[in-house]
């Protein structure tokens, strides 16, 4: 994909939510990416960057919609309650009719509201070509771009990286790795069941700071039955997510006409 400008993409929109999150309820919304931002639903900014990048054929949104943003989705999916069935849903909703050509498809959650159309394409144009892409930020860039804000980092020893909040699959291979991944995702609050899916030794390894990209990518590959690949972006709004109220805050001030 490195290079070809004109390829177009899908995308799945991530907006739903639990019903009871704090943050939403404080904002008087059902779901967090239907607070403001600025004057917008958070989403709705996140859909006018996908129809700005000039890459993204048709947007699969899940979730809610509010204000604008109907016109800027072309399917609208009911939110099923889980991140594996949300991808699920909105990976099949964009399906093509008979034998026509899948277009890869691009995996962003509605709360990155200062994520731009810029931005968007730089990463689908940089995108490697495999069947799983994962965009990461080092921690110098987050911290250069938004000071104040706090985010969670892992240490690798190729440097220390937040991870994004999108991500971009092949949606034929999609049958294969998701049971896989949601086993993972099922285990990872669970320490022993996590190191039988990972190896005790690999963990090990990686917490403590000592495994490179490329180890990572090869085991991650391994477990989900695809290659996978990380992607290291410049763009700090791909890993930097509103979830509280000094991240509105700043956003507010990044999209409201303040220090851009």
């Amino acid at each position: 994909m490195t290079g070809q400008q004109n390829v177009s993409w899908n995308a799945v929109v991530l907006g739903g939510g639990d019903p009871g999150d704090a943050f939403a309820a404080a904002h008087e919304v059902d779901v967090k990416p239907l607070i403001e931002v600025a004057g917008r639903p958070m989403g709705e900014w996140v859909l006018r960057a996908l129809q700005e990048s000039g890459r993204v054929a048709r947007i699969a949104y899940v979730g809610p919609l509010a204000g604008e943003m109907a016109e800027l989705v072309n399917v609208r999916v009911t939110d099923r309650g889980t991140l594996i069935a949300n991808l699920e849903a909105g990976v099949a909703a964009l399906r093509e009719p008979g034998n026509a050509p899948q277009r890869r498809v691009l995996v962003v959650t509605a709360d990155i509201p200062m994520l731009t159309g810029q931005q968007v394409r730089d990463v689908l144009e940089s995108a490697p070509d495999s069947g799983l892409v994962y965009p990461v930020v080092r921690k110098e860039v987050c911290e250069a771009a938004y000071p104040d804000v706090k985010r969670t980092y892992a240490r690798l020893k190729d440097g220390t990286f937040t991870g994004g909040n999108l991500f971009l699959l092949d949606p034929a291979l999609i049958g294969k790795f998701l049971p896989r991944l949601r086993a993972v995702l099922d285990a990872r609050k669970q320490p022993l069941k996590l190191a039988g899916i990972v190896g005790p030794a690999f963990l090990f390894k990686m917490l403590l700071g000592q495994l490179r990209i490329s180890e990572l990518e090869a085991r991650v590959s391994q477990i989900l039955g695809v290659q996978a690949r990380a992607l290291i972006t410049p763009h700090a709004a791909v890993g930097t997510d509103v979830d509280k109220e000094g991240d509105l805050a700043l956003a507010e001030k990044r999209l409201g006409g303040g220090k851009a």
